[in-house]
């Protein structure tokens, strides 16, 4: 574990099937098995995490927001986004996989990119039965790891994935192709171009085009939307890391420390420095 005011990093690790890429496990065992200071500090993985929550209530937090949890609540944690864990109390199914580990679902895609939602409310009846075969398959696979069929067990998970994406996602209507390329180049080099018109010309529409997939799916433009990207990644930085305050701002691209200053006062309504001194408040064990 990092000391306060740093993220703990976590790559996938199954205890049961060391080479298997999924594990399927009660909240309250993955709670048991975790470090105290692990349920109260922030973490992110190289892996999904997937809760589906059956009863009880809780409280995530998801890259600075708060995501309250009770039963027929989907959270959904992406690699790399920074998670404070559900407190204890819920009972729920939690779900976590490699990248790698399903198969190509190009109807999942949005599900399983950065930018989906982190919690929508779900149907219990619809996925609970879809969950619960997934889960008595891996635990088949765990007492019997002689006949573990690897294949079925991607295919069980992607029929889960597919189901979740056939739902209506808590921000909106399913988003178009070429809002999808945006968020995936966006993804790539927003620490490189803060310039909407950069992105417009790598998914190959005009500015005025893009903004318009933006505002349909979103509801706000593209320059709006990498803004809001950068600010993100500011944030984890200033909060979960040591790094000094200028050294953050070049990472992202700024050649002016006052510049990143101005630009993440505009984003958030607070300085950098202070968002760094009121997230290691909040961080510090006891406080």
């Amino acid at each position: 574990m990092v000391e306060s005011g740093q993220v703990a990093e976590f790559g996938f690790s199954n205890p049961d099937l060391p080479r298997l890429g999924v594990e399927v496990v009660d909240f309250a065992a993955l709670v048991a098995r975790l470090p105290a200071q692990t349920l109260v500090t922030v973490h992110r993985a190289d892996f999904h995490q997937l809760f589906l929550v059956t009863g009880g209530s809780g409280t995530a937090m998801v890259d600075f927001v708060d995501r309250p949890c009770s039963a027929g609540t989907l959270l959904h944690v992406a690699p790399g986004r920074v998670l404070r864990l559900p407190s204890a109390g819920l009972d729920a199914t939690v779900v976590l996989f490699t990248e790698e580990f399903p198969p190509r679902l190009d109807g999942a895609g949005a599900l399983l990119g950065s930018f989906g939602p982190a919690t929508r409310t779900v149907p219990l009846d619809e996925l609970t039965a879809a969950v619960d075969e997934l889960a008595v398959e891996y635990r088949r696979a765990v007492r019997e790891p002689e006949a573990v069929t690897v294949d079925l067990l991607r295919h069980l998970l992607a029929a889960v994935l597919l189901r979740v994406a056939r739902l209506a996602p808590a921000d909106g209507p399913g988003h178009s192709a070429t809002f999808q390329r945006f968020r995936h180049e966006l993804e790539r080099s927003f620490a490189e171009t803060r310039n909407a018109a950069d992105y417009a010309a790598r998914v190959g529409y005009s500015l005025r085009s893009l903004n318009r997939v933006c505002q349909t799916a979103t509801g706000r433009t593209a320059k709006a939307l990498v803004d809001a990207r950068v600010a993100l990644e500011a944030k984890r930085l200033l909060a979960h890391t040591d790094l000094p305050v200028a050294a953050v701002g070049h990472r992202l691209g700024f050649t002016e420390p006052t510049n990143f200053g101005k630009f993440f006062t505009r984003e958030t309504g607070t300085t950098p420095g202070a968002f760094r001194a009121a997230e290691r408040t909040w961080t510090r064990p006891g406080g």
